[in-house]
């Protein structure tokens, strides 16, 4: 797999930036590079046009403000909603992945989504703080989920798109799914960095981008933090 390449773009960290989620790209090139791909890392400022020639776009957690501002100037822009419909990957955390719904509320406020996920998302009776993890959709064939949540908003799927996974700990979208995916498009509530401790999740992202499945690598390191995680919450 060492001819192809890979051009990683993370929108708007000006805006949307917390809880190490910078890492998602970081790990996103460590487990290309693993296998010989060669990629390039892009950040796009809020203030800056939307690249068309991404192979997967980044979202990643935000506060109200910044999630809305960001909502207004990526429907102005247009540019992420043409590189999913080009078939680009698109991996979006927490506020990021409320905004791929047709709606969301910040500050009070309903705001207007990208509508990429059949979903949206209002505010919660408590905050949902903690540990997140729970099995993930079958058909994708990956091992359990394992992050950290902090959000006070609620998501609710509509029927074109698929729950990512199956709450055992923590609330996710409702307390019962948790993040959604449909096509190359996939959302989660999971902070942790989310692909650190999801490995399996950032290969089956770059497979989708390469067009094929990764071989294996080895994971002794990153199993380890992942059974810790999971055992600390009583899963295995």
């Amino acid at each position: 797999m060492s001819t192809e390449s890979l051009r990683i773009i993370w929108i708007y960290p000006d805006l949307m930036s917390t809880y190490g989620d910078r890492g998602n790209m970081l790990i996103l090139a460590r487990r290309a590079a693993l296998r010989g791909i060669a990629s390039e890392c892009v950040e796009v400022q809020s203030d800056q046009a939307i690249p068309q020639d991404g192979d997967i776009y980044l979202l990643a957690g935000g506060e109200d403000g910044p999630q809305a501002l960001a909502a207004e100037r990526l429907i102005a822009d247009g540019g992420l909603n043409r590189a999913a419909a080009n078939g680009a990957v698109v991996f979006a955390v927490c506020a990021g992945y409320q905004l791929l719904g047709t709606s969301f509320y910040a500050k009070g406020a309903k705001c207007t989504g990208l509508g990429l996920l059949d979903m949206q998302s209002d505010r919660g009776e408590t905050r949902a703080v903690g540990e997140l993890a729970g099995p993930v959709d079958p058909v994708l064939g990956l091992p359990p989920l394992t992050g950290f949540e902090n959000h006070g908003g609620r998501t609710h799927l509509g029927a074109a798109a698929k729950p990512l996974v199956t709450v055992r700990v923590g609330i996710g979208n409702d307390g019962t799914t948790e993040g959604a995916w449909a096509g190359k498009l996939l959302g989660t509530y999971a902070h942790g960095p989310a692909l650190a401790r999801n490995p399996a999740l950032a290969d089956l992202l770059v497979g989708w981008a390469v067009g094929s499945p990764l071989p294996p690598a080895d994971d002794a390191w990153p199993d380890r933090l992942r059974a810790e995680r999971l055992s600390a919450v009583g899963m295995r």
